[in-house]
This record gives structure tokens, sequence and C-alpha cells, in this order.
């Protein structure tokens, strides 16, 4: 009895950091989650973390918070454990929120020990600095790929949804979770996962499926859908998701895990007209939609059940439609911050031809 009186009091508790390490702030999602807790919560103090690789935008962060007092960026590697134990200690970090991984399924196809490299290494060097550090709540931020292949008809997947990652992207991010749920297990350490949906928005480097077509469109390209375009992905808007973040790192009880999803199933030629149209060309859809060889395996959907989310008080906002328009219209402003992005363009990019969340 006790242990469970002990579990419904942290429940609804409200945890209140005070100096926040976010790894990969200067990618897509993480750097929508550093700007609103530097702006939201001027008594945290924010400390983004980024080894600025080929996706990464600083600029994206320095743009809205580079003059705020409770911000500061370091340049590192998540699996550099010298500098990461440093910065711990010399910021006196009591949160972290671990964005920071390789996430382009079809760059796993290709070098996939950088994904265990960063994903899986860099992951264990976080707990063990974690560990040694006192942190009082780690967020270890996974994907709905951990679960594998969703069928037609299948229900939602749940939290307690076996894992069965069918790429090597996945396949990482799944050990990285089994690596942080043994510090929760072993050494109590202050554990919380996320997975997540597709997630869309601003500050997407191009070799994702919306920000790419939308510059392929802007260049008068056609866009490349994968195999028929019938894969379907549930989309989010990035700005939800950082709220998501923003409830579960205050409210979320620790040892849980929380699905983050939006209700926006589409396939992907869907999602490709509605862009052909936000920008204009519907009289040219036939000529803007070409095929291209599909990857070697690409997962038919991803459903996920959100409830536990919605319960701890998680609403969605974004409409769908103004959210993608919204989102176009970002890229129409600043895609010049990714400096040449033609080889993401391509049907199958590779990391490398251009030189992480």
């Amino acid at each position: 009895m006790p242990p469970k009186k002990k579990q419904k009091q942290e429940a609804g508790d409200t945890y209140k950091p005070k100096n926040i390490l976010v790894t990969g702030g200067a990618g897509f999602i993480a750097s929508h989650v550093v700007i609103r807790l530097v702006k939201k919560y001027p008594q945290y103090n924010i400390v983004n973390f980024d080894m600025i690789s080929y996706c990464s935008c600083l600029e994206n962060v320095t743009a809205e918070v580079g003059d705020y007092k409770n911000y500061k960026f370091v340049k590192g590697d998540i699996t550099s454990s010298d500098l990461v134990n440093y910065v711990l200690e010399s910021e006196k970090i009591d949160t972290i929120m671990h964005f920071a991984a390789q996430t382009h399924v079809d760059n796993s196809f290709g070098n996939s020990f950088q994904f265990t490299h960063h994903n899986i290494m860099g992951t264990h060097v976080l707990l063990e600095s974690a560990k040694n550090h006192n942190i009082k709540r780690f967020i270890h931020v996974s994907t709905d790929e951990v679960y594998g292949e969703g069928e037609t008809d299948e229900e939602e997947m749940m939290e307690n949804h076996v894992l069965e990652p069918t790429n090597p992207y996945a396949a990482t991010k799944a050990g990285a979770e089994f690596m942080a749920k043994a510090y929760l297990r072993s050494f109590k350490l202050p554990l919380i996962i996320t997975r997540g949906n597709n997630v869309y928005g601003p500050h997407q480097y191009p070799e994702k499926m919306i920000p790419k077509f939308t510059n392929q469109l802007m260049r008068g390209r056609a866009v490349t859908l994968h195999g028929d375009g019938s894969n379907t992905r549930n989309f989010l808007h990035v700005e939800d998701v950082a709220s998501a973040f923003d409830l579960i790192v205050h409210k979320a009880e620790v040892g849980q895990i929380f699905n983050i999803g939006g209700k926006n199933e589409l396939p992907n030629i869907a999602v490709a007209k509605k862009l052909i149209e936000i920008l204009g060309l519907k009289d040219k859809e036939s000529t803007l939609l070409t095929f291209v060889e599909d990857r070697h395996f690409n997962d038919l959907r991803y459903t996920i059940d959100c409830s536990k989310l919605k319960a701890l008080g998680w609403v969605e906002e974004h409409d769908w439609d103004e959210g993608l328009k919204e989102t176009v219209e970002w890229y129409k402003k600043y895609s010049s911050r990714y400096g040449n992005i033609d080889s993401a363009l391509i049907a199958h990019p590779r990391e490398g031809q251009n030189e992480n969340a």
C-alpha cells in the first residue's frame, strides 16, 4: 500500500526544474522545445547541447532566443563523456531532455554504424553521466517506429505494445530505449520515455518528406514519391509536440512511457497533392507527381494510442490545413538557412552528400 501512495503523489506533483540540458537543441523538434522553455520559463536555465551536424540549424534558435539571459549554447557530441560530464557539473544540470539522434531512415539503410554510435552509444554516455550527477529527470525521446509496421485494420498501439522495429534507425532507437530502461531499473534513474508520430512544421531539414516536397516544388521540380505513395503517416504539428514535452517534463510520473501522436493520418500521395495545391500548382499536378523506387522496407503505417498523454492534460491544437500552409510559408522565407540543399532533394538522399532532430 505505501508504494502505491507514493506513486499517486508523484503523479500529481508538479516537477520544477532549474537547469535543463536539451540535447540536439539545434535540430527540428528540440529547437521548438528550447524556444518554448526559454521564453515561457525565465526562471529556468536552458542549455542547448548540439554537435551541429548537417541537419542542424542554430540560427533557427538564435533568431528567437539569442539574447535571452537564461539560454546558453554548447557545441558538443553526446558520445564525448568528458564533455558531457563537464557540462552537467559546470551548469548544475538537474534535468536532461534527450532529443539528439541520427533520424533519417533512408540514411540508416546506408551507413547504419553512425546510427548505432550516436543513438545507442550516445544515449549510454548520457545515462551514465546522469546517474553520476544525480539528475532528477531524464526525458528520453524515442519514436513510434520502435513498434514496427501497423496493419491496415490494426488497433492503435499502446505503450505496452511489443517493440518490433523494421529498419536500422528504428532498431537503434529501440536499443537506446532498452538501455534507458536498464538504468531506470538498476540505478533508479528518474526516466520518462516518449514515442512520437511523424512531426511537421518549421525548422525541419529538407531531407524529410514535407519540407523536401515543398522545396522541390518551389524549385519547379516534381515531387519524388517512394513506391506508389500509398504508405500513410500520422502527422502532428511541431508546436503541439513542444507543448507535449512541456507538460511531460512538469507533470509526467517517473517510469512512464507516453505516445505523442495526432489525428492526421494521410497517404503520402495525399500530402504531396495538398502541397501542390497550397503552392498554387494544382493545374500542373499530373506533371508534378513522380514515383521512384521504394526504400528497402517502408512500413505501411504507424498508429498509436495517446490516451495517457491526453489524460495528463495534452490537447492537439493545430489544424492540419492551416499548419501545413504555415509550414510552406516558413520554407519560402527561410530555406536559405540550410545553405545548398540540392543533395537533400534527390529521390534517395544520403548523409555525406550534404554535409542530428
